[in-house]
């Protein structure tokens, strides 16, 4: 097995391959990754993807590819599987563009989960954010 490390346009996020991984595949990973990473609005991104392909020619999905990225302060991680390289870089694309969107949102929009009170958060409910009152609370 051979392992190639390339860094890609994005100046964090390493590209890395096992296997017999073609050029052209790892082009096309590195041209696909780049956007989903380095889209306006996105915190800072940096980790490492790793494209694989199986010595086994009897294998399904002989290609496999996994992110694991830091997309600000929160990491994501992405499994894909498939058939053929271009096929996992494809399905790892869609896969990491859902992740890092719901990253994105949930750091935009300033509301975070309530901790639990065993966690160090409140037991006193939230007021509902549109209205000024406070929440019903009733005691048992």
């Amino acid at each position: 097995m051979t392992s190639n490390d390339s860094q890609t346009t994005a100046p964090t996020v390493l590209v890395r391959s096992d296997g017999e991984v073609d050029k052209e595949t790892l082009a096309y990973a590195r041209e696909k990754i780049d956007a989903v990473v380095g889209r306006p609005g996105l915190p800072a991104v940096t980790g490492e993807v790793r494209i694989v392909r199986a010595a086994a020619h009897h294998a399904g999905h002989p290609w496999s590819a996994t992110a694991a990225l830091h997309v600000g302060r929160r990491e994501v991680v992405v499994l894909a599987e498939e058939a053929t390289g271009h096929e996992v870089v494809d399905q790892l694309q869609d896969r990491l563009r859902r992740q890092t969107d719901k990253v994105a949102h949930a750091g935009n929009n300033g509301h975070r989960a309530e901790a639990p009170p065993w966690r160090g958060g409140s037991d006193t409910p939230r007021p509902a954010e549109d209205s000024g009152k406070p929440a019903d609370s009733h005691t048992a």
